[in-house]
C-alpha cells in the first residue's frame, strides 16, 4: 500500500512539474485555412496576446494546415500528443463537420478539450450589383420569384459562406432553391460577385465591408439577432431577425482545442491565458477592425464554450440534413 502511495505521489507530482514548465518549447497553433484568410488573422493576433500570460518567454507559431473543409487540421490536432504544445483554432466549422462529414476522424465532441471561445463575427447577405433589388425587402422578393434562375455562391463545404447561404435558405423557405456553386476560398467567390458572374452570398464582415463601402456589391441584411448598430458601415443594413426570420441569428465563431486527456493543470495554464488575452486592449481593438466581437461571456471557460458548441451541433444538423449537401 504504501509502495502505491508513494507511485501515485510521485505522479502527481510529475504532472505538476510538467505543468509548471509548460510551456519549455514553442506551441503551435494549427489553423485549418490558408495564411490570410479570417480565422488566420484571429490566430496570429490571438498567438501575440497570449505569448505574455502564458509566460516563461512562450513562442507561439501558427501552422496553416489547410484541406477537406477543415478536416485535415483537426484530425491532426485530435492525434497529436496530449501535451498542450499542439492547439487548434478553428470557428463554426468544429460544430458543422460533425453533419457535413458521414465519414470522420474524429469527433468535436469527443476527440478535444475545449479551452474556450474567442470571438463572434457578423455575417452579411450580399447580392450583385446586378440584382434588381436595393433593399432586403425587395431581394426576398426577387428571389422567390426568381430563385431557380439564380446562384449563390460560397467558399467551400464546411466554410463559414456555406453554412450561412444553407440556413439563409432554410429559414426563408424558398419554393425553388437557387443553384450552390462551390469556390476555392473566399477571393474567387467574391471576385465573381463583384463581376455578376453568380448573384447571392453570404460572408463574414471580415470580407464584405470593404466590398460593400466601395460599392461593389449590395448589402441586404446583417445574419445577428439584432442590427449592428454600432458599426460604422453595417449600421445601414436591418438584421434578417428584424426583417422577418424568427430567430434567425447566426455569428462565425471561433474557438481553441487541444487533445483530447491533456493534463489538467496544462489545460487551465492555457485557458488562464486565453482570458487575459480577450481582455487585453490591444487584442480587442484588433479585432474590432477586422469586424469581429470579443467574446466575454459564460463561453471564455471550456465548459461553457464546449455546452454553446453541442447546441450549435444540433441545430446546424436540422439544416444540413434538411439541404442534404454532404462533403462525403
Amino acid at each position: 500500500m504504501k509502495q502505491l502511495v508513494t507511485l501515485a505521489l510521485g505522479t502527481t507530482l510529475a504532472v505538476g512539474a510538467f505543468a509548471q514548465a509548460f510551456p519549455s518549447k514553442p506551441v503551435t497553433f494549427v489553423v485549418p485555412f490558408a495564411a490570410g484568410g479570417p480565422t488566420d488573422l484571429v490566430a496570429r493576433q490571438l498567438a501575440e496576446a497570449m505569448r505574455k500570460p502564458l509566460g516563461n518567454n512562450a513562442n507561439i507559431v501558427v501552422e496553416n494546415t489547410a484541406g477537406a473543409g477543415g478536416t485535415i487540421a483537426a484530425t491532426r490536432v485530435a492525434r497529436a500528443p496530449k501535451d498542450g504544445y499542439t492547439l487548434l483554432v478553428w470557428h463554426i466549422g468544429m460544430a458543422a463537420t460533425d453533419s457535413l462529414y458521414k465519414k470522420k476522424q474524429f469527433s468535436a465532441l469527443d476527440d478535444f478539450e475545449y479551452l474556450g471561445a474567442i470571438n463572434d463575427v457578423p455575417m452579411t447577405l450580399l447580392g450583385s450589383n446586378k440584382l434588381n433589388a436595393n433593399t432586403y425587402r425587395d431581394f426576398e422578393a426577387y428571389i422567390r420569384s426568381n430563385g431557380g434562375k439564380l446562384n449563390l455562391a460560397h467558399a467551400g463545404l464546411g466554410s463559414a459562406s456555406h453554412i450561412c447561404g444553407l440556413m439563409w435558405q432554410h429559414a426563408v423557405k424558398l419554393d425553388k432553391s437557387m443553384t450552390t456553386i462551390a469556390y476555392r476560398g473566399t477571393g474567387p467567390a467574391m471576385n465573381d460577385l463583384i463581376g455578376g458572374q453568380v448573384d447571392v452570398m453570404c460572408d463574414q464582415t471580415t470580407n464584405t465591408t470593404s466590398q460593400i463601402e466601395g460599392g461593389r456589391v449590395k448589402a441586404f441584411a446583417v445574419t445577428t439577432a439584432k442590427p449592428l448598430s454600432n458599426h460604422p458601415i453595417l449600421k445601414h443594413y436591418p438584421s434578417l431577425q428584424e426583417m422577418g426570420l424568427k430567430g434567425f441569428n447566426l455569428t462565425i465563431w471561433h474557438g481553441m482545442y487541444a487533445p483530447k486527456g491533456t493534463p489538467p493543470d496544462v489545460l487551465k495554464k492555457l485557458n488562464d491565458a486565453l482570458k487575459v488575452a480577450l481582455k487585453d486592449p490591444e487584442f480587442i481593438k484588433r479585432q474590432e477592425e477586422l469586424g469581429a466581437i470579443v467574446v466575454t461571456d459564460d463561453r471564455v471557460t471550456p465548459e461553457g464554450h464546449k455546452k454553446f458548441v453541442a447546441n450549435e451541433i444540433a441545430k446546424l444538423k436540422v439544416v444540413i440534413d434538411a439541404a442534404g449537401q454532404y462533403a462525403d
